[in-house]
């Protein structure tokens, strides 16, 4: 069984080498992302809430591209660098996830605390099934 290389200019370009996301055997897990606007690779606006939204639409990008989606998506990791935001990530998050999958169902979830570069305040990685 070969791995296929997801990639899309939806989102941004790795910053280092590895792929936006990577399938194989009929899963997707789709690379740790940013609130990066894909045009520019910087982050937007400089609350948690935009840098959280955008990150979702770049995750949301390569599922698309790796021929996957929302529903699909089974586990979620969020790495956050303040404890201080966990509220504010749920209530994004939820509302995301109102708006995607309407009929509930989100996908399992783990949220650590992390360092990340400077200005970013959110990372999202996702898995997902395809096909």
């Amino acid at each position: 069984m070969s791995k296929t290389v997801v990639h899309t200019d939806q989102a941004p370009l790795p910053a280092a080498s590895f792929s936006q996301g990577l399938a194989k055997g009929g899963l997707l897990q789709v690379a740790g992302q940013v609130g990066f606007h894909p045009d520019t690779r910087t982050p937007v606006g400089p609350g948690l809430r935009e840098q959280i939204e955008q990150t979702l639409r770049n995750v949301g990008a390569v599922l698309e591209a790796g021929g996957s989606g929302w529903g699909d998506v089974i586990m979620m990791r969020v790495y956050l660098t303040d404890t201080g935001h966990f509220a504010e990530l749920n209530a994004v998050y939820d509302a995301w996830f109102a708006k995607v999958l309407p009929e509930g169902g989100h996908p399992a979830r783990t949220t650590v605390y992390v360092g990340l570069p400077a200005g970013l305040l959110v990372e999202i990685d996702a898995l997902a099934v395809t096909g």
